[in-house]
């Protein structure tokens, strides 16, 4: 998934302002101070949003910053190769273990085409190009990654959020906090989803009474088709690029370049003896 723009920077006068009101709340411990501080503060503010203590303790129970997480995000690169380049280095080692699942898991599939109308293609196309279909699912503690970025105030707003709705997966049970572990920036998954769409879209297609997205290869399959059927994907239409599904593609990844790629492999799937 793409890299999260930055949100909003509050100016030191409007902060002042807030501060010299009567009865304003207090403010929130400021990015870039003290790490502990910081923490404390956010969770008495992650109580006062109706998270569990159980929660709160499991989650955020000795979490530390992260200085190599800092450190990737202030060295990303612009994307720089060609479609060409990039579906000629991703799709062809992922072809036959993507049409090898696809049989694995066509009952699955259909069962979920029939429900969210998104084509097993498409959604196997994903799963294979975010993660080699599971096998790279990233190493990084999901809450330590989002609570070092939350504090970092280059996106606190942002991450801040993606960390209270992280501690409500834990919440409702879907995760413990030691097996959500994903990519630098706290996606978490087999397809890579940030807390908030985990929260959102997240569905128990195996009927185990949990949104498993990191070992349930039907509730992540299911998952990402209930992602792009909510951002608009039209049942059994083409998904090429300047067709309507398409575009639901660039809701997934906004770089050009890699829903080219997902359309086409899901495209060379669906030729796939």
């Amino acid at each position: 998934m793409v890299p999260m723009t930055p949100r909003f920077l509050f100016k030191a006068f409007a902060v002042s302002a807030i501060l010299m009101m009567p009865g304003a709340p207090a403010l929130a411990a400021s990015c870039g101070g003290g790490f502990e501080a910081w923490l404390n503060d956010f969770k008495n503010d992650a109580a006062a949003k109706g998270i569990s203590q159980s929660a709160i303790a499991s989650g955020l129970s000795g979490v530390t910053l992260d200085q190599g997480v800092l450190s990737r995000d202030r060295s990303q690169r612009v994307f720089g190769q060609t479609f060409e380049e990039f579906s000629g280095r991703m799709v062809p080692p992922r072809l036959a273990r993507g049409a090898n699942l696809m049989k694995q898991y066509g009952s699955v599939l259909a069962r979920i085409e029939q429900s969210y109308g998104v084509p097993g293609e498409v959604l196997v196309a994903i799963w294979g190009l975010e993660t080699d279909y599971g096998v790279n699912i990233g190493k990084f503690p999901t809450i330590r990654s989002l609570a070092t970025l939350a504090h970092d105030c280059r996106r606190s707003e942002t991450f801040r959020a993606e960390l209270m709705d992280a501690l409500r997966i834990v919440e409702r049970g879907d995760l413990a906090p030691s097996e959500m572990r994903g990519a630098w920036a706290g996606e978490i998954g087999q397809t890579q989803f940030m807390p908030s769409s985990y929260i959102k879209f997240a569905v128990d297609f195996d009927g185990n009474g949990r949104r498993d997205l990191v070992r349930s290869a039907p509730d992540v399959l299911a998952s990402t088709a209930n992602y792009l059927a909510g951002y608009g994907w039209q049942r059994g239409k083409d998904w090429g690029p300047g067709s309507a599904n398409f575009a639901v593609i660039q809701q997934w990844n906004k770089s050009e370049v890699y829903s080219k790629t997902i359309a086409y492999f899901a495209s060379q799937l669906s030729r796939a003896p």
